[in-house]
């Protein structure tokens, strides 16, 4: 039997540095399974025991990576704190009401004292919503990881590129579609609507000094009784549960309150009044498996969107602060 001719291995072995090439630098299911294999135990279990201790935690976390992702990458940009010339996203007006972000550090130190200089922020800001859309009553979703760490605020950029609670519904759509994130998928989102609170800053322009039309009656005088003041203090306690029927979890009821003329936000309302919207809350409302389906693919693309992978960015230390050179 003759030797086997080398030219044979060529093509295998080409087509073998291709695929792994194409998959460096790619996020990808269980990224950290060789350096940190807890690292998403960890995420867990932290988020857990904070969610324990603080319920409200869930719904910032959620929160976090929408305001994170929307913002040019998800790269935990959104975590910088204003030093040494940086400006926090947090800063911005749309970044109103927006709590709980030492939470996040609190996960990063779980992570550094088991694998240093590891799991990035940017990781963890996903990791933690996932695992807060479970503690929420939401799906589970398969996040894939490797995600990297921005070196710059995109402060400049957060006001453009972050709807607002008063934005018209083609507005908001042309916003999710410039990142890749369908109509049908866009009412999904607004889904997450169904947990957390309002401030009444943002809703006193729908009860004064006339009553929005759209919004039910019996509905308008519970919010004025949450909101009495028609120039509320920004910096005073004074909010309104975006459901008061099953305030801390996500599932359909949102959509169902839409229907009633009970949404909270002029942006949400506005759903149902737009043609292109309101046969999906309609088929929501209706169908909660389908309402979970289409939260978590759409979850999955906007945790996904124009993430920093490779050698771009860098793993953060503190999730606070860009690393020292």
């Amino acid at each position: 039997m003759g030797l086997p001719n080398p030219k044979l291995f060529i093509l295998p072995l080409v087509v073998l540095i291709l695929l792994l090439h194409i998959g460096e630098g790619d996020v990808q299911l269980n990224y950290y399974s060789g350096s940190c294999p807890r690292a998403e135990e960890i995420v867990q279990e932290e988020v857990q025991k904070l969610y324990q201790k603080h319920g409200n935690t869930a719904v910032s976390w959620v929160r976090n990576l929408f305001h994170d992702c929307m913002v040019e990458s998800c790269d935990a940009s959104l975590m910088l704190d204003s030093v040494n010339g940086t400006i926090s996203e947090k800063t911005s007006v749309r970044s109103f009401g927006m709590r709980n972000f030492k939470y996040i550090n609190t996960i990063k130190d779980a992570l550094e004292r088991e694998c240093p200089m590891t799991v990035s922020c940017a990781d963890i800001v996903a990791l933690s919503a996932r695992d807060a859309i479970v503690l929420l009553g939401g799906p589970y979703i398969t996040m894939r990881t490797g995600r990297r760490d921005s070196r710059e605020s995109h402060i400049n950029e957060v006001e453009e590129l972050i709807p607002n609670h008063n934005d018209t519904i083609p507005f908001l759509l042309s916003r999710f579609q410039s990142i890749g994130i369908d109509t049908e998928s866009t009412v999904a989102l607004l889904g997450a609507h169904s947990v957390g609170r309002v401030h009444c800053a943002n809703l006193v322009h729908r009860l004064y000094p006339t009553t929005d039309p759209s919004i039910d009656p019996e509905y308008a005088e519970y919010l004025k009784g949450r909101c009495p003041n028609p120039n509320p203090n920004p910096k005073d306690v004074e909010y309104a549960r975006n459901d008061r029927v099953t305030p801390m979890v996500l599932d359909n009821m949102y959509y169902k309150n839409l229907l009633s003329h009970k949404g909270l936000l002029l942006v949400d309302q506005g759903l149902v009044s737009d043609p292109s919207t309101a046969p999906f809350v309609e088929m929501m409302a209706s169908n909660s498996t389908h309402f979970h389906r289409r939260f978590s693919d759409a979850v999955l693309l906007l945790s996904e969107n124009n993430p920093l992978t490779g050698d771009e960015g860098e793993i953060r230390k503190d999730c606070r602060f860009i690393n020292r050179e």
